[in-house]
C-alpha cells in the first residue's frame, strides 16, 4: 500500500498503521480515507499530502 507524506509537518501516513487515534483502522488506503480526515500531527488537510516515491 502506498504512503502518503503531509507536506506541512513531514507526517507520513502509513496504511498498514492507519490511525487509531481518529478510529481509522490499519489496512485503510489513503484514498479511503473520509473526506474530512486531517493529519493528526497538525491538522491539515488530505489535499495537503503527498505521494510518497518508494
Amino acid at each position: 500500500m502506498k504512503k502518503y507524506r503531509c507536506m506541512i509537518c513531514g507526517y507520513i501516513y502509513d496504511p498498514e498503521a492507519g490511525d487509531p487515534d481518529n478510529d481509522i483502522k490499519s489496512g485503510t488506503s489513503f484514498e479511503d480515507l473520509p473526506n474530512d480526515w486531517t493529519c493528526p500531527v497538525c491538522g491539515a488537510a488530505k489535499e495537503d499530502f503527498e505521494l510518497l516515491e518508494e
